[in-house]
């Protein structure tokens, strides 16, 4: 259960200083490193990682630290690859899609199976790392590869370049296209936009264990419908036709085949005679003859996992799970050598591990809380390792449970008081676990199958010589609570205010929005202290329809999105304005996507409620969002629009009477700046006066312009409700 937490000690040997906007957006980080992609290499020897630059906090090296000896090294220095160029638009997408649109440098590796080599994907080209340092360049074209893999037993290479799925030889270096098509508008071996963007699935191929088959997708996106995205940036406009899957239209035509490296042997999957569906997850059996493929249907209420047969494409339904509401997916899928399979369900309103064999499903865990992942297993000590919620909603923790042992509890791993994640070794012996706390910024570190910890990985201690030290003296601890809502339900909240007895200005921080947990016990963002220490006090609500709470706390926003979660935050606010610490008409909201849209809904809710409001990237019409997301809350709008009529933040967007920061970038292709636009129309036609940032050539989480966004929140809440500081 190590953590350390030396604040204490740091505040002794350094002075305070005045915490600035310019310091909270420089590099180094003021939290310290933040490793990415956490790994143990096959052979268990290396724990691998990237890691930011102490000069360029964006920009990550891939590193390795010894599980024996505890030395630690860098393998692979960035700026020794790649050309520094711009990435291309398929690039930048996908790293929006993943939400790394701020990394440059190494943004993703794979080990080999020999635990000798990684594959490195930079700037659009692949390279093949040895341990040694040294470096083979695998792939150097104009066109940019994605989607990088090592198969199972490292005999090949697999990409996408320009739509097409190819398979390259380690050992000849011969590539070739295996589906060998080139067909307009399709894409082979790769996850489309729903996919990505509201399914976390990021693979479009799939190696089976043996290396004798790849299960690939082929996407056709004729049937969607093409917008034309109008990138507008500082030097000029650039026109990008993209297929956006607008709810209530139609979705890529997604199919899944078999296919052998040499590009024989090509089977089609049959998924069954319902098109419109969703390919959810796939995965192999261990001995690679048996393909599993998540199957969900448009609405979202079943997910049927179906076992095919290689070899024909044959499949049968093996298990099912359905829902009133909607399915939450999860990654939670582990065949095992037995034939048994590892799984999650929420079937008891809460979700649990299973252990699915001869057509029943055995519960491993029970209570009135959530598992959140399955990060490892150790089949032949029946002993499985996951993390989730069993001690507390504000806290993720990393247990143990004995799986076969009659009446076995999970045992937690990790230390009280903070949050943890880890990833696992295949063979369920070690651990890389990730831990933060209120008062400790996030350190990594190996761990035996006890939790014991053998070394670091990323110490980050908070001695003098870090970049916080010089502002822990000024550091505020959040404070946590509750508060029940109309249903009886608790809601958790977060508070950070100054010293002293106040009364202060108040900052409403709002998500609101399904599949997000905000209030947590995790090291607070530098932006808050920053905040806190002029005067602000920063509040969060997780209100209904939050995750990790369970599903009587999340459905209540099913066909109802603007309403309970308007309430629970209208609530909230109700209260702050009793607290003896707060300046009651001084509250402001802030909120970003799904936060946006919640301030503009809190806004024309309640009229004169607020000091000010201010709108990120607001989702202002949900018709303009897409099908997956937006029919799983709201139901297709072909077949019932009046949820989208009475979800959405425009009929009522006259009845704005705060003053409101509307802030957009215009090249955002996940919530279109055309929702802006429609509130921009609307308000004016309205003779409703507004404030409003965009930004040219800006995506949807607007990269590198943190720091501005800031600048003109503040100026504006200056203007509008308090001083700011800057």
């Amino acid at each position: 259960m190590a953590m350390t937490s030396n604040m204490a000690a740091a505040q002794s040997v350094t002075p305070a200083e005045t915490l600035t906007l310019e310091r909270v957006f420089a590099s180094p980080a003021l939290t310290g490193p933040r490793p990415r992609v956490l790994k143990l290499s096959p052979d268990g020897r290396l724990a691998t990682l990237l890691q930011n630059r102490a000069d360029d906090r964006r920009r990550f090296d891939l590193w390795a630290v010894d599980t024996v000896t505890g030395e630690r090294r860098m393998l692979l220095d960035s700026t020794r690859l790649g050309s520094g160029g711009p990435l291309s638009e398929a690039e930048r997408m996908n790293r929006e899609r993943q939400r790394i649109a701020d990394v440059t440098g190494i943004a993703d590796y794979a080990w080999a199976p020999d635990s000798q080599r990684l594959l490195v994907p930079v700037d659009g080209d692949l390279w093949v790392a040895g341990l040694d340092g040294k470096v083979q360049q695998l792939t150097n074209t104009p066109e940019t590869e994605t989607d990088a893999k090592l198969s199972p037993k490292g005999s090949y290479a697999s990409f996408v370049r320009d739509g097409r799925l190819f398979v390259t030889s380690l050992a000849t270096g011969q590539a070739h296209d295996v589906a060998g098509e080139d067909t307009p508008k399709v894409r082979w071996g790769v996850a489309e936009f729903i996919a990505q963007e509201e399914l976390s699935r990021f693979d479009g191929h799939w190696w089976s264990p043996t290396e004798a088959r790849i299960a690939v997708a082929r996407v056709d996106e004729t049937p969607v419908n093409e917008v034309t995205r109008a990138a507008i940036g500082a030097d000029g406009t650039r026109l990008f036709t993209q297929a956006y899957p607008a709810a209530g239209t139609a979705n890529a035509d997604v199919t899944l085949w078999i296919i052998s490296p040499d590009g024989g042997g090509k089977v089609q999957v049959d998924l069954g005679p319902d098109k419109d569906i969703y390919i959810a997850r796939v995965a192999w059996a261990a001995d690679g003859k048996t393909l599993y493929v998540q199957r969900l249907p448009r609405d979202q209420k079943r997910l049927d996992i179906l076992a095919v047969d290689p070899a024909t494409g044959a499949s049968r339904v093996l298990h099912s799970e359905t829902s009133t509401t909607w399915i939450n997916l999860h990654d939670t899928f582990r065949p095992l050598q037995d034939g048994s399979i590892l799984w999650a369900s929420e079937r008891d309103g809460y979700r649990h591990l299973y252990r699915l064999a001869g057509g029943k499903a055995a519960q491993l865990t029970s209570g009135r809380w959530v598992v959140d992942d399955l990060v490892g297993v150790d089949e032949k000590r029946a002993r499985l390792w996951f993390t989730g919620f069993a001690d507390s909603t504000l806290e993720s923790h990393v247990y143990a449970l004995d799986w076969k042992q009659p009446g076995a509890r999970p045992v937690r791993l990790t230390a009280p008081g903070g949050w943890h994640e880890a990833v696992m070794d295949k063979a369920g012996q070690r651990l890389i676990i990730t831990s933060t706390t209120p008062r400790q910024p996030p350190q990594v570190w190996l761990a035996d199958g006890a939790g014991r910890r053998l070394a670091w990985v990323v110490e980050n201690k908070l001695d003098a010589s870090h970049p916080y030290a010089p502002y822990l003296a000024a550091h505020v601890e959040p404070e946590f609570g509750t508060m029940p809502a109309a249903d009886g339900q608790a809601m958790d909240w977060r508070l950070l205010k100054p010293k002293g007895a106040g009364p202060f200005p108040v900052l409403m921080q709002v998500y609101g929005g399904p599949h997000a947990q905000n209030v947590h016990k995790r090291f607070p963002a530098p932006i808050e202290q920053y905040l806190v220490q002029n005067g602000w006090a920063v509040f969060q609500l997780d209100n209904r329809g939050s995750n990790n709470r369970g599903k009587a706390f999340e459905d209540p926003l099913g066909r109802a999105m603007g309403s309970v979660e308007v309430t629970d935050q209208l609530q909230a606010l109700a209260w702050i304005k009793q607290q003896a610490w707060a300046k009651p008409d001084k509250v402001a909201v802030n909120g970003w996507s799904y936060g946006g849209y919640m301030v503009l809904k809190l806004l024309e809710a309640a009229p004169g409620a607020f000091a000010a409001g201010i709108a990120g990237a607001p989702v202002v019409r949900w018709e303009l969002y897409d099908t997956a997301y937006t029919e799983r809350y709201l139901g297709n709008p072909a077949k019932d629009p009046a949820p989208y009529q009475t979800s959405g933040a425009l009929a009522d967007a006259t009845k704005i009477a705060d003053p409101l920061l509307l802030i957009h970038g215009m090249a955002d292709d996940n919530v279109v700046f055309e929702n802006s636009t429609a509130l921009m129309s609307a308000l004016q036609r309205g003779n409703v006066p507004f404030d409003l940032m965009v930004y040219p050539g800006a995506t949807h989480a607007t990269p590198g312009l943190e720091r501005h966004t800031w600048i003109t929140r503040l100026k504006f809440l200056g203007r509008t409700v308090s001083p700011t500081g800057y």
